[in-house]
């Protein structure tokens, strides 16, 4: 049985500080590592922190482990990178081999137990090559079905409210066919400040702090291997990895690669402002000889049929016009935050131990197929 309690903590200042404590165990293996911290946002002491080295003799490739992209996502992705380095450093030949890792992406989210940073943005979806490409009104299925996607007062009654929004949802996918709500989801929208998946209109500093970082490794090292942890997508207690297409392999190439079942890929044309795309623009413009792995590894919650994905929809659009306008039943408020919780960060052991176990396989999988590993 797993000690699964050490590694889950309750709030963002717990789960920072013992991401902190890490350095003193990093060092035995690379003395020079140093521990950094940004303040993000106006919020007094919220601040992405890494733990960053380079190799000790010569910086053949680097691990590069990041969390907190989705705010309340980062706590299980903190919780796999602390079983990271108690598990696997050892096993990681320091003197070719360097190592980053961040600690809460976006803190505000994570502070509060939300995906979005303090503007409503939706970090992976506000990485841009070019920052001014792209056009606001991009969006048109969301554009079309706003009035499902923006708040529209206090929440009244819970049970109502989100059996209205299951038939809303349900119609859609009748109409647009399931491909098509799934596609103004997975687009991300840069129209509207108050709705769901908001990409924003400029750059988020924890965006241009992530793109300082992923400059840095690829200028410094000829091969990035890159683990972004998040929850939610993909069967329940599983682990699916996110693959942009810039990766030239196939699903089943990858399934083969690296021994996993729950593999998906995403266009740059279908997913707009992800960071492991813009990774991947940025390696392939600048950096065209370095050998780099990027991906997304998500640990499934609700589940991945149709019904999980309606739920999961659900939660998001009522969480957002809680948050905006407010609920006039306190009851109904804990519901959805417990709801909310359930779809990021459930409490129970089971999931937990499943994440652990799940990064475990991943990793190892992954680290030796890149030759990582010992």
């Amino acid at each position: 049985m797993l000690q699964i309690d050490k590694y889950f903590p309750n709030t963002y200042e717990e789960s920072r500080n013992e991401f902190r404590q890490l350095l003193h165990k990093i060092q035995k293996k690379w003395p020079d590592a140093s521990l950094s911290t940004k303040s993000i946002g106006e919020e007094k002491d919220n601040t992405i922190d890494t733990i960053y080295s380079e190799a000790l003799n010569a910086n053949k490739q680097v691990v590069f482990l990041t969390s907190g992209e989705h705010g309340i996502e980062g706590y299980a992705g903190a919780a796999v990178i602390r079983m990271f380095v108690e598990k696997y450093i050892d096993q990681i030949d320091s003197s070719t081999t360097g190592i980053c890792l961040i600690h809460a992406l976006n803190p505000w989210g994570m502070k509060h137990y939300r995906r979005v940073t303090e503007n409503n943005v939706d970090l992976n979806r506000n990485y841009f090559y070019h920052p001014d490409s792209i056009p606001l009104d991009i969006n048109e299925n969301y554009a079309e079905e706003s009035n499902l996607f923006l708040p529209n007062g206090k929440i009244r009654d819970i049970k109502k409210e989100k059996t209205d929004l299951y038939h809303q949802l349900s119609r859609g996918m009748t109409d647009q066919g399931y491909e098509g709500v799934k596609k103004a989801k997975g687009m991300g929208q840069y129209e509207f400040k108050r709705g769901v998946y908001y990409g924003g209109t400029s750059e988020e500093e924890s965006t241009l702090y992530l793109k300082d970082e992923q400059r840095k490794l690829l200028s410094t090292f000829p091969k990035v291997i890159h683990m972004d942890w998040h929850t939610a997508l993909g069967p329940t207690n599983e682990v699916t990895i996110v693959v942009s297409e810039h990766d030239p392999r196939n699903e089943d190439e990858i399934k083969e690669d690296y021994q996993m079942q729950n593999v998906q890929k995403f266009t740059p044309q279908k997913v707009k402002g992800d960071s492991t795309n813009h990774f991947y623009k940025l390696k392939n413009e600048e950096f065209p000889e370095t050998h780099l792995f990027s991906a997304l590894f998500e640990f499934g919650t609700f589940g991945a049929d149709r019904e999980a994905e309606l739920r999961e929809f659900t939660t998001i659009l009522l969480e957002n016009q809680l948050y905006w306008e407010g609920a006039e039943r306190e009851q109904d408020r804990k519901w959805l935050l417990e709801e909310l919780r359930n779809m990021f960060y459930p409490p129970g052991a089971e999931w937990r131990e499943a994440v652990i176990k799940e990064a475990q396989l991943v990793i190892e999988s992954v680290l030796s197929k890149e030759k990582i590993l010992k």
